[in-house]
């Protein structure tokens, strides 16, 4: 129990301190400080989550730790990461100076909006990502690991396919860090219990949940078709995904910049202001979120269990989650951008999917 308990600790801590000595990117961001300058960051994530996933490899194949190490403790791992998160809210929310709000509010949502310390070399919001990234690659590999161990003669391709997507997922996160940087979370979030809860506990554990229910059994019978079909849903959700962020990115970075070599900047403008309207951003206000589900809807039928109701609660939540961020969004936006906001409404007039919605 102590062991598992613990073991988000370590790999926390392990992350923190590979995060702060490998050599990193050092890149302006979205966000401006107090003096008016855009925060700076070191971005090395994708250095930091190959070297603890080689560890745990290493440890693997000398007998030092099981495979399913992380599958053997999830429970007691869950509530250890529980425990830190409450550690994490009240350590960065109280000594902060109060916004104004209750005190619970502030504990939720947090009073700091982007704490950095050592002078940037640490920055709260990619530290919280980076370790959420790496123990929910840590638990889906341990939890198909325990399906192959556990039902040697009845494995399930399903469960490989499910985490190697997973790994996929939050790696290629990394790849594209700063891209993120210019993302809702960045610009309009506090840090305090639901940030903390969400990469400490909420991201790495729940995001697993197909696998806490189908590696503890035989595999079903998934067709070669059938695998191939969620791998092609899942990329399908990933290029609406990622190639909405990154046209977004470039667009605020490089205005003038033609998306992939294929969609030239179009937008509303007021003479100050302008909004995309070409590319992926002409489909949808919110395209990149329609993205997110159809990625979570592949991963959930991967496991072959369409039946099974836990792998559901995945992309279920992403739209518990994208549905009331993009009302907020919507809000934000009416009230920054008036008149123009009509204007861009009335071009694109689809808040996530296409033709539907």
């Amino acid at each position: 129990m102590l062991v598992g308990l613990l073991a988000p600790l370590v790999v926390y801590a392990l992350v923190l301190a590979l995060h702060v000595v490998l050599p990193a990117r050092v890149v302006d961001g979205y966000v401006r400080g107090p003096e008016g300058r855009p925060l700076r960051y070191r971005l090395n994530g994708l250095a930091v989550y190959a070297a603890v996933l080689g560890l745990y490899a290493t440890a693997c194949r000398l007998g030092v730790v099981p495979w399913d190490f992380f599958w053997q403790h999830r429970v007691a791992s869950a509530l250890g990461a529980v425990g830190l998160r409450l550690v994490f809210t009240l350590v960065i929310v109280l000594p902060a100076p109060s916004t104004g709000r209750g005190l619970l509010a502030e504990l939720y949502l947090g009073r700091l909006e982007n704490p950095q310390w050592r002078g940037g070399v640490v920055d709260a919001k990619m530290a919280l990502y980076l370790v959420g990234a790496v123990q929910l690659a840590l638990n889906v590999v341990s939890f198909a690991a325990h399906q192959w161990v556990a039902h040697p003669d009845a494995r399930s391709p399903g469960a490989v396919l499910h985490a190697a997507l997973f790994v996929f997922f939050t790696s290629e996160y990394l790849v594209f860090e700063e891209v993120h940087l210019y993302t809702y979370d960045f610009f309009a979030e506090r840090v305090g219990f639901k940030l903390g809860w969400g990469c400490l506990a909420f991201y790495p554990y729940f995001y697993a949940v197909g696998l806490w229910s189908a590696a503890a059994e035989p595999a079903p019978r998934s067709s070669p078709a059938w695998l191939v079909g969620c791998g092609g849903l899942f990329a399908a959700g990933w290029i609406l995904s990622r190639g909405a962020n990154l046209q977004k990115f470039w667009f605020k970075t490089e205005p003038k910049r033609k998306a992939f070599g294929v969609f030239a900047p179009e937008v509303v403008t007021d003479g100050e202001r302008s909004l995309l309207v070409s590319g992926f951003w002409g489909l949808s206000r919110h395209v990149n979120y329609l993205g997110e589900v159809v990625m979570a809807t592949g991963l959930a039928l991967s496991l072959g269990r369409p039946s099974d109701p836990w792998p559901w609660l995945y992309p279920l939540y992403y739209v518990a989650l994208l549905v009331p961020r993009e009302r907020d969004d919507e809000r934000r936006c009416a009230s920054k951008y008036g008149e123009l906001w009509g204007r861009y409404t009335a071009r694109v007039p689809y808040r996530i999917v296409p033709f539907l919605y």
